[in-house]
């Protein structure tokens, strides 16, 4: 265990580098989701993996001409 009561297993986030908050939620970012390695397949906005990355923008440009 580390000074901070982090252990070796636990990843430490940078907020602005790993993550951002929008409306008081955490938006991980690409940065965050190659270092983890995979995809989780939950739709993530910044996701790096084509597929999902693809489907994000969709979502994202869909929810823009909604609100306007």
């Amino acid at each position: 265990m580390r000074q901070d009561g982090s252990t070796d297993n636990e990843v430490q986030l940078v907020e602005g580098e790993d993550y951002y908050l929008d409306h008081g939620l955490m938006v991980l970012t690409a940065r965050y989701h190659l270092r983890r390695g995979y995809c989780c397949e939950q739709g993530c906005r910044h996701c790096p993996y084509s597929e999902v990355r693809t489907q994000n923008e969709q979502r994202d440009a869909n929810r823009n001409e909604e609100s306007k």
